[in-house]
This record gives structure tokens, C-alpha cells and sequence, in this order.
């Protein structure tokens, strides 16, 4: 690995460079913060796909290109007056400073959930901070993470099941009214209980340590591998999958299975 020096070294060369780009360059000059931050989350996303696949060539490569934004947003903010890589990272540190008493002050906390509820009380008492719990949770997050999060923040502040196989009876309740307005064929109604009922599986994976986005993820994957090779077989058979019959394509998915199994 490098040495503390090299890595100063280097990130002041990034600088520089963003720099030069930012006057030499016709598209690095015509950037805004509205026109970057769809590349800003396409970035992210492709960060996390990398995570997703543990591969560490890719992870590396996309931290630089999410990291090449954060220098871009506050060069864009240096032009402006209103900040400069230097703020940020000096309100980043103060922040991680204050919001580890534990670490830096004489606070106790011995286990990583008293660490997640004194964040949480630290992040309210802050001049700037969330004037309540939910607040600092993005409006804008995908459904299945922003009801792990929400859940999540109201665990750290006291609100939660008193003994986690508890929620086992929420979701057998949620699933049974549920069913209940299917029958009815109530559409409205049937959307609502569904909603009820992912929330309640999200609850569940939160509370035995599952991250549900993960998993979901892990299944997709799964199950885009297994269709592809269904689809690949049966190419190979000169046929298509709109002429084989359920049972015929269930023995293939059966056989990509084993074979993923062995």
C-alpha cells in the first residue's frame, strides 16, 4: 500500500488536474451541478453494482469516478463563492469527530448499536442537523431501502420489536389482509396490504441482519443466470420458449439449478 505522503501526492494531482480540465476542456467548462447529478447517481449505481459483484478491479475504478464528481461539485462551488474541497472536508471531519464522542471524547459505547443510537441523538442536537428522526432518509431513495432505513433510524431511537421473532406475527397478519382484498379484487386496497406486507419482510430481514436490498439483489442475479441459460438451451434446440410447454422449461431451469448447486 502507499504511504500517506503518495496518497496527499496524488489527490493534489487530481486537483491540478480538474483544475486544467475545468478552463481547457469545452465539456468539463459547460458542467453544472444540475447537468452532473444524474451522472452523479449513474455513478453510484455503477459503484454498487461493482460492490454487488465483488470485483475489486471495477470497485476501484468506480470510487474514482464517484470521487472525480465530489472534486468536480466542489470546484463548481469554489467558483461560486460558496465552498471549496477544503470545506468539505473540514465539515466532514468535524462532523465525524462530534458524532464520535466515543472515539474522540470520553462517551462510552462498547457495542456498535449504542454507536448508531448516539449518532442519531447527536445528529438532533446539531445547529444544522435533522430537526427529527426520519429527516435525514432521501426522499428520493429506491422503496426497499428507504423502508430499511426508515426502520432502521426508529430502531436507534427505542422504537422496535421487544423480541425479533415478534415480527413473524406481523407478517402472517400483513399476508392474511392481504388475501383478503384480493379476493375482494379491490385493487386500491390490494396495493396498499402488499406495501404493508413488503414492509413488514423488510422489517423481518432488518431484524435477523439480512440487508434486503442485498438479498433481493443476490436473486435477481440468480434468477437473470438460471433464465439465460433456459433461454440459451433452447435456442440450442432450435426452438423457441413460446412453443415449449411449462414442464419442459421447468426441467431446464431444474438443470441450471443443479448445475449451480454442483
Amino acid at each position: 500500500m502507499h504511504t500517506r505522503e503518495e496518497k496527499l501526492e496524488e489527490f493534489g494531482r487530481l486537483l491540478d488536474i480538474m483544475d486544467e480540465l475545468r478552463v481547457k476542456c469545452p465539456w468539463d467548462r459547460e458542467q453544472t451541478f444540475d447537468s452532473l447529478r444524474t451522472l452523479t447517481i449513474e455513478e453510484c449505481y455503477e459503484l454498487t453494482e461493482a460492490i454487488a459483484a465483488n470485483r475489486k478491479p471495477e470497485i476501484r475504478k468506480e470510487l474514482g469516478d464517484v470521487l472525480l464528481h465530489i472534486v468536480f461539485y466542489a470546484l463548481m462551488g469554489s467558483e461560486s463563492g460558496d465552498f471549496d474541497i477544503y470545506d468539505v472536508c473540514r465539515s466532514l471531519n468535524e462532523k465525524l469527530i462530534y458524532r464520535h464522542p466515543h472515539v474522540f471524547g470520553s462517551v462510552d459505547a462498547s457495542d456498535a448499536r449504542t454507536v448508531e443510537q448516539n449518532w442519531e441523538k447527536l445528529k438532533l442536537k446539531e445547529k444544522d442537523g435533522n430537526k427529527s428522526v426520519l429527516a435525514g432518509v432521501p426522499a428520493t431513495l429506491p422503496a426497499l431501502i428507504k423502508a430499511h432505513r426508515v426502520q432502521d433510524k426508529a430502531r436507534s431511537v427505542g422504537f422496535d420489536w421487544e423480541e425479533r421473532q415478534q415480527v413473524w406475527d406481523k407478517v402472517a397478519e400483513e399476508l392474511a389482509e392481504l388475501k383478503i382484498e384480493i379476493a375482494a379484487a379491490d385493487a386500491a386496497r390490494s396495493e396498499a396490504e402488499f406495501g404493508d406486507l413488503l414492509f413488514s419482510v423488510v422489517n423481518a430481514a432488518r431484524l435477523y441482519g439480512v440487508n434486503p436490498e442485498n438479498a433481493l439483489e443476490r436473486t435477481n442475479r440468480k434468477f437473470i443466470r438460471r433464465f439465460n441459460y433456459l433461454e440459451a438451451q433452447t435456442l440450442a434446440q432450435g426452438r423457441s420458449l413460446k412453443s415449449m410447454s411449462l414442464a419442459e422449461m421447468d426441467r431446464i431451469w431444474n438443470e441450471a439449478k443443479s448445475k449451480e448447486e454442483a
